[in-house]
C-alpha cells in the first residue's frame, strides 16, 4: 500500500501574493501550471516535485467561486528543522499560529497563517 496522499491544492485570492510568500518561507521556487481546460477561470503556480521520488506536491490556485481561508484541510511541508521557516513566515507577511512543538516520537510542527488566510504547517523530525 501506497501513502493516500497524491495531490493537494491551496485556493488563494492573490496568487501572485501567495506565490511570493510560499517562495520565501520555504526557499522555493514555483512555476506557472497551465490548465488545458480554457473554459475554466483558474490560475495555478506548482511546488517544485521530481516524480521518481517520494512525496506528494500540489499548486497554489486561484479559481473563480473557490475563496481562500476555510482551514478545514492542513496540509505540512517537509523541513530538515521546521524552526528555519517558522523564522521566515512573519517577515513574509504570514502569522504563527503555533510555535515549534514536539509532537513526540513524530517530530515537531509549526503551525502558521498564509497571506490568504490558509492554515499550514511544517513538519520536522529535529
Amino acid at each position: 500500500m501506497i501513502n493516500p496522499v497524491c495531490w493537494f491544492e491551496i485556493y488563494v485570492n492573490d496568487l501572485q501574493r501567495a506565490r511570493i510568500f510560499y517562495e520565501t518561507v520555504l526557499n522555493i521556487k514555483l512555476t506557472d501550471f497551465h490548465n488545458p481546460d480554457s473554459s475554466q477561470d483558474i490560475q495555478m503556480k506548482h511546488f517544485p516535485f521530481d516524480m521518481q521520488l517520494y512525496g506528494a506536491t500540489g499548486a497554489l490556485v486561484k479559481m473563480e467561486g473557490v475563496l481562500a481561508g476555510g482551514n478545514s484541510t492542513i496540509v505540512y511541508f517537509n523541513s530538515d528543522d521546521c524552526a528555519i521557516e517558522q523564522a521566515r513566515i512573519e517577515s513574509a507577511g504570514g502569522k504563527i499560529h503555533q510555535t515549534k512543538m514536539s509532537i513526540g516520537e513524530h517530530g515537531h510542527i509549526v503551525l502558521a497563517i498564509d497571506t490568504e488566510g490558509n492554515m499550514f504547517g511544517i513538519h520536522s523530525m529535529k
